[in-house]
């Protein structure tokens, strides 16, 4: 029986694996943190993949150059490679793109490719997010199907830089198209909402709606701790 390990941080993937479990000619573990993937490799040995969805963390080379790690990134690569790839692209007026399975390489999401699948970037950024999460689970699915070889990438990568919450505060200039994507590319559980500052307070955005020039979202109000 082959054995499987799927590593991701992000709670809407956790129902997707449970559809995975109904495959029953091969052994499943998942982890949500380095701990319990340390613990998996020790109990789960020899895995045919190790498959990596929205990890937080670094993955050491001892366990990449020692198992076939899959990776999946949100950009057509190799352009924008590196952090924050779906702010990034909604920034740049991107409205579509591909998520692409790679084979987990020592440099930053430069590994050979197994598969690509286009998708839309509509929606609220946790949409998004999910859309792509069943898209990866459909790729993981004809990966071990089909084991495929992956193909080197192609030259002249194109790199993103990874966000720091701070730059979750909302312009003051833009058109109401440019500040609806702004929040929405920002609304998804454990992101930093787009905010302002008023005085005393912060103000969170969520769920934002854009008809004739008008944003319509749900406001949180925060008091600031100094």
């Amino acid at each position: 029986m082959k054995n499987f390990i799927v590593a991701s941080s992000k709670p809407w993937h956790k129902l997707n694996f449970e559809q995975l479990l109904k495959k029953k000619n091969y052994n499943w573990s998942y982890v949500s943190t380095p701990d319990e993937l340390d613990l998996a490799l020790k109990e789960n040995t020899n895995p045919r993949y190790l498959f990596f969805l929205h990890w937080n963390w670094k993955v050491l080379p001892e366990i990449f150059q020692k198992y076939e790690c899959v990776c999946f990134h949100m950009t057509d690569l190799p352009y924008g490679r590196g952090g924050s790839p779906l702010q990034n692209l909604i920034l740049n007026k991107k409205t579509d793109t591909a998520i692409c399975a790679f084979k987990m390489i020592k440099e930053i999401d430069a590994g050979p490719i197994y598969v690509k699948k286009s998708m839309f970037l509509d929606g609220r950024a946790e949409d998004i997010y999910k859309h792509a999460g069943d898209l990866s689970w459909e790729m993981i699915n004809w990966i071990i199907e089909n084991e495929p070889v992956p193909v080197p990438q192609k030259v002249n990568p194109i790199y993103f830089n990874r966000r720091d919450p701070k730059q979750s505060l909302l312009p003051f200039e833009g058109t109401s198209s440019e500040i609806y994507d702004y929040i929405r590319m920002l609304d998804a559980p454990t992101y930093p909402l787009a905010y302002i500052n008023h005085g005393d307070f912060k103000f969170e955005f969520s769920h934002s709606k854009l008809k004739d020039d008008i944003i319509e979202a749900r406001v949180i109000i925060k008091k600031i701790n100094k």
